[in-house]
């Protein structure tokens, strides 16, 4: 493992935490790889693999009736269910707008949580973070954004998504595909996207533009950001994931790095896990 400094978060006036994984070892890290800070919404696709660790164990079907009446366990995880950002007022019909929700993320761990007869948390601790080794990873908080990490635990699960281990791979393949393509939905701090895509618990890059990620990324990049400014991206083309972390509210300082930054990544490390 490198330890490094990456040029795009000089200036930047808070903790930069970043780490690099192919999908055998961590490549490179810049700060402390085991300080925990929040990870706001980036709690979402570590939540969204506990959902299909409890699908693959036959306790939940993804058809199933989950959420606000006509929504699925599909719906709440591609955020189509209806149920706004927070509360219960339903916004839409489910499947037919992209209305991005902790609300649905809270309901999803709800759901698995009394199909497994335990709490989400306990779930979470038993299936996800301990058979992978995530040693600083706090999982009590909210499924939707309650999470605390370090950029180890986080370089950990980029791992597990490039080479799935808990999942078979084609539930894996599933989470990061477009779920209902052409929806329009908007994306936190960046605006209304005509087709805002999507995955299951993951975000993906589409054509999204302004965006967390820099344009160069292929459509299909996955991740997610979260509102303490924190990012994950999977990067299958290059066989890459990369974390960040700062632990501050994300604002235009985060904004303004992380597109060269993670440009900067993929410069310098995205030819190293390839096969």
């Amino acid at each position: 493992m490198e330890t490094t400094t990456f040029a795009a978060t000089d200036g930047f006036p808070h903790t930069a935490l970043v780490g690099v994984t192919g999908p055998d070892e961590t490549i490179a890290v810049q700060g402390d790889p085991h300080a925990a800070l929040a990870l706001a919404s980036v709690s979402k696709p570590l939540s969204a693999w506990g959902v299909l660790i409890a699908v693959e164990r036959g306790l939940v079907d993804l058809d199933e009736p989950a959420g606000p009446e006509g929504s699925t366990l599909l719906n709440l995880l591609d955020h189509t269910s209806g149920l706004p950002f927070e509360g219960e007022q339903i916004q839409a019909s489910p499947g037919t707008r992209r209305i991005y929700s902790n609300a649905g993320f809270d309901a999803l761990g709800a759901h698995v949580a009394a199909a497994a007869g335990m709490e989400f948390s306990d779930w979470m601790a038993r299936e996800v973070a301990q058979p992978l080794g995530m040693r600083d990873i706090d999982v009590t908080g909210r499924p939707s954004a309650g999470y605390r990490a370090a950029i180890a635990d986080l370089l950990i699960f980029g791992r597990e998504v490039l080479r799935p281990t808990l999942i078979p791979t084609a539930l894996r393949d599933l989470a990061l595909m477009v779920s209902r393509p052409g929806l329009r939905g908007v994306v936190p701090g960046y605006g209304s996207f005509d087709d805002n895509q999507w995955g299951l618990g993951f975000e993906l890059k589409g054509t999204k533009s302004p965006h967390w990620l820099s344009d160069s990324f292929a459509p299909e990049t996955a991740g997610h950001f979260g509102g303490q400014g924190s990012f994950l991206f999977i990067d299958r083309s290059r066989n890459l994931a990369a974390a960040f972390l700062s632990g501050v509210a994300f604002g235009e300082e985060h904004k303004r790095i992380w597109p060269p930054l993670t440009d900067e990544i993929v410069a310098r490390y995205g030819t190293h896990a390839r096969p």
